[in-house]
């Protein structure tokens, strides 16, 4: 059975009946985990093995883990601080900031695969304008020439760690206050504004071989009038056809009230994926999950099923222990640990 075009959360830090049920569907094809999914690292690598264990190929999993605020796993891993840190450190002293940037993605990469994650949803790509709810600190700077060179480094990172990157939310979220989460943020700048501007770090990251893309919740009403998530202008347009971007469209989840606009569940997922998405989440709506699962009729193209096959993690990794038992991890982990420090708490 290959991977479908779904990807759902599970409901605690052990699989249920009905989780596995779902799992077991021909339309999933991935799992993201959440902080109500880790108990230990122990339970983590239990709960990952569990995944895997249900079919073959198997699923995809994969996390929100970005550091700062959004972190999903506290516990037993090591504190990564927001990318905003590594922005004002590559004010004074870029080369420093590009190779802590390095660590970080390893450090980050490095022990999810011990604990049998694939990949991350990282690296934020998005200008930092100092108005987002939503981005805030996660952005790392507000220069597309910052962005890149950090993201790229954190993308090196990862790759070290066995993982490829997912850069968001395309085409630009800075710019707009309102948090798609709660609210259907509308972005009035015209293409060009957003091409010269918001879309730079994306165009250079795609070009240095980005693997997957996930798109903003947002509307830019100058361009089209659907979100860019459901968005064919947006995703196959510009993201296809003028950045000749080849990788894996992640939608956002779709139950968040950026995405309500799209109609119901189905129909929502149905807009995602004819707009040009590889795969649909769906987070933390059970019901809406048996939904999609009973009523979604989707033929994976053959493209799509390779783009999200080279998603699984990489190269066999170590232990966790085997990690900390490594000198040069464990110093990385030590100069990582000292970003932000000065500035008070990292999650504050």
């Amino acid at each position: 059975m290959s991977l479908g075009p779904v990807m759902l959360d599970v409901v605690g830090t052990a699989l249920t009946a009905d989780d596995i049920r779902r799992l077991q569907h021909p339309l999933v094809g991935g799992v993201i985990l959440f902080a109500r999914n880790f108990e230990d690292c122990e339970q983590l690598k239990a709960l990952t093995a569990s995944i895997h264990a249900v079919r073959q190929p198997p699923l995809l999993i994969a996390v929100d883990h970005e550091g700062g605020r959004v972190q999903r796993f506290r516990e037993g891993f090591t504190k990564i601080p927001p990318m905003r840190e590594f922005g004002k450190i590559w004010d004074k002293d870029r080369k420093k900031a590009m190779a802590l940037a390095v660590e970080a993605g390893w450090i980050l990469a490095a022990e999810l695969r011990a604990h049998g994650v694939d990949f991350s949803f990282t690296p934020i790509l998005d200008m930092d304008y100092g108005d987002s709810l939503v981005i805030g600190n996660r952005a790392f700077h507000l220069e597309a020439r910052a962005i890149n060179e950090l993201a790229f480094s954190l993308m090196q990172g990862l790759k070290k760690g066995g993982m490829a990157a997912v850069g968001k939310h395309f085409p630009g979220h800075g710019f707009v206050v309102a948090d798609s989460h709660v609210s259907i943020p509308i972005d009035e700048r015209e293409f060009d504004q957003i091409a010269q501007n918001d879309m730079q770090p994306f165009r250079q990251m795609i070009d240095e071989g980005l693997p997957a893309i996930m798109p903003a919740h947002v509307i830019y009403p100058k361009v089209d009038d659907k979100p860019a998530g459901f968005s064919a202008k947006w995703l196959q347009k510009v993201l296809r056809e003028r950045l000749g971007f080849n990788g894996v469209i992640f939608s956002d989840d779709l139950s968040m009230e950026g995405a309500s606009v799209g109609g119901d569940v189905t129909t929502r997922s149905l807009a995602a994926l004819n707009a040009g998405c590889d795969m649909a989440l769906l987070c933390n709506r059970p019901d809406l999950a048996d939904e999609l699962l009973d009523n979604l009729v989707w033929k994976m193209s053959a493209q799509s099923i390779v783009r999200l096959t080279r998603m699984h993690g990489g190269h066999h990794p170590q232990s966790i222990t085997q990690l900390r038992e490594s000198g040069v991890f464990a110093d990385a982990v030590k100069r990582v640990a000292m970003v932000g420090q000065s500035e008070g708490d990292f999650f504050a």
